[in-house]
C-alpha cells in the first residue's frame, strides 16, 4: 500500500468525528481562540482543546500564539472543499433515498383498498 493512502486513511479517521467536523467548519471561518471556539460550538475548553490536539496531530490545524491566547486556523483550506464535497455526495445521497421511500409509499398507497363509506341500512 502506498504512504499517501495511509495518511488519507488517518485523515479520514481523524474526521470521523462529528465535534472534529464542527471544529474545523468553525475554524473555516478565519483564526479563532480555543475559549471562543468552545463557547461557539457549545462544547467544554477542555473537550475541545483535545480535538484540536488531534486536528494538529495529523497537520489539519496549526495554532500560532499571540500574547496570552492561541488561535488555531486551518493549515490548507482546501481541507473544506473536501469537506464541503462529501457533504454534497451525502446531500445527494439522501435526496434519491428520501425519493425511493416517497415512490414507495405512494405505491403503497395506491394498491391500498379503497374504503367503503357507504352506510348499509
Amino acid at each position: 500500500m502506498d504512504e499517501i493512502t495511509i495518511l488519507q486513511a488517518e485523515i479520514l479517521g481523524t474526521l470521523a468525528s462529528p465535534r472534529r467536523l464542527e471544529i474545523l467548519h468553525a475554524i473555516a471561518n478565519g483564526p479563532i481562540e480555543v475559549g471562543r471556539l468552545a463557547r461557539l460550538i457549545g462544547a467544554s475548553q477542555p473537550n475541545v482543546s483535545q480535538h484540536l490536539g488531534i486536528l494538529r496531530g495529523v497537520g489539519l490545524v496549526e495554532a500560532t500564539r499571540d500574547g496570552r491566547e492561541v488561535r488555531y486556523e486551518l493549515v490548507d483550506p482546501d481541507v473544506m472543499v473536501a469537506c464541503n464535497l462529501m457533504r454534497s455526495v451525502l446531500e445527494r445521497r439522501l435526496a434519491h433515498l428520501g425519493a425511493i421511500v416517497a415512490g414507495a409509499d405512494s405505491r403503497e398507497r395506491s394498491n391500498a383498498p379503497i374504503p367503503n363509506h357507504s352506510n348499509p341500512r
